[in-house]
């Protein structure tokens, strides 16, 4: 059973940075590929930014690409997304997913329940 628990997400001002973790199951993260995804109110949910099961190969979408990075702590089965250089466009509800690489929410079964990131300007 893959579990997936996000958490970090907060109300920050613009420019700033924040830390988002994603506490999984065991074996979860060397099994699977990892990745993000943010929905913003009234928008449909975009993908942000995706890890091989091995590590070795990041992915990210271009609205984010030189600000967030993801990465894997496998002695705590744990993904993270560090966030800089924050905008208010930013501001979403950030989940954490679990499947097959791809930049497409369809090749990932496996959600956790989100945690809310808010840029203030």
């Amino acid at each position: 059973q893959v579990q997936l628990a996000e958490s970090g997400g907060r109300l920050v001002q613009a420019g700033g940075s924040l830390r988002l973790s994603c506490a999984a199951s065991e074996r979860t993260i060397t099994s699977y590929a990892m990745a993000w995804f943010r929905q913003a109110p009234g928008k449909e949910r975009e993908f942000v930014a995706g890890i091989s099961w091995s590590g070795t190969t990041t992915y990210y979408a271009n609205s984010v690409k030189g600000r967030f990075t993801i990465s894997g702590d496998n002695a705590k089965n744990t993904v993270y997304l560090q966030m800089n250089s924050l905008k208010p466009e930013d501001t979403a509800l950030y989940y954490c997913a679990a499947g097959a690489a791809s930049y497409a929410e369809k090749n990932y079964p496996y959600w956790g329940q989100g945690t809310q990131v808010t840029v203030s300007s």
